[in-house]
């Protein structure tokens, strides 16, 4: 599979075997992305889990090998290159990956398990694809998911919804899931590398940003607010919730330091 079908420079492709030695950024990101998938991994029940938009696969893998439970994992993406590589790279006996889109990926036996990381905030229909995965979780059933808490669509033109932490949460409100427990991360971001665009993934951040700003004074808003209140970096929150039908929560074995309910 060629760097150019993968694209490993990009924005929202992280392909771990190809990260460039100076790729500082690109291996942040991985460092917060595996930290994800091993407080997914904690979570996970015995059973059926569905990575949906899985991009490589490296996270499919982590989820059956930090498991504390038996799990089998299917890896779903859109990119028929991403699967391509996945299925060279990270399919075993416990580990299957498969092409399909996550607003109409179905699946009629269910899972005991789904995890999607960094995936409402690509979509045009945050709700729906919530609803969706709470559909597709068996009785029980534990949803890991996970967005970024403060501005990114002014940057990354391949985002199309800013979230909160509260925001994030009441996507589930209207859903019979308990919060289980969470994870916040923070990303430090160096603002001189962003506007020189030193690294190769730094060349697809959207740009003429002023004219952009003047287009949606809202979004400028949001980033002023975010950068007076947290100055420069990037905030992540991954949830896990559980459907009912499944043990109590002092039986789900999360860790009380995760939780902040």
């Amino acid at each position: 599979m060629s760097d150019a079908e993968l694209e490993p420079d990009s924005l929202e492709r992280l392909v771990p075997d190809e990260l460039a030695a100076g790729d500082a950024t690109g291996r942040e990101t991985l460092a917060l992305h595996v930290a994800r998938y091993a407080f997914a991994a904690r979570r996970l029940p015995p059973g059926r889990v569905l990575d949906l938009a899985c991009g490589v696969g490296y996270g499919s893998r982590i989820l059956v090998r930090e498991s504390a439970s038996p799990v089998s994992v299917l890896g779903v993406d859109v990119s028929p290159a991403a699967i391509a590589y996945a299925r060279e790279r990270y399919a075993d006996d416990r580990v299957a990956f498969a092409v399909g889109d996550a607003m109409s990926f179905a699946d009629a036996a269910g899972f005991d398990a789904i995890v999607s990381l960094e995936t409402f905030e690509h979509l045009d229909d945050p709700a729906g694809f919530g609803a969706r995965l709470v559909g597709l979780l068996r009785p029980g059933g534990v949803l890991v998911a996970s967005v970024p808490t403060t501005p990114s669509v002014d940057l990354n033109p391949h985002h199309r919804h800013d979230f909160s932490e509260a925001s994030f949460r009441r996507l589930f409100e209207g859903f019979r899931v308990v919060e289980q427990g969470c994870l916040r991360q923070v990303q430090p971001v160096r603002p001189v590398a962003v506007l020189r665009r030193r690294e190769a993934r730094m060349g697809e951040l959207r740009r003429n940003l002023p004219a952009w700003y003047a287009r949606h004074p809202l979004a400028l808003a949001r980033r002023l607010g975010a950068t007076l209140r947290y100055g420069f970096c990037n905030r992540y929150i991954t949830i896990a919730w559980q459907s009912p039908g499944g043990p109590a929560p002092g039986e789900t074995g999360c860790p009380i330091p995760d939780a902040c309910c």
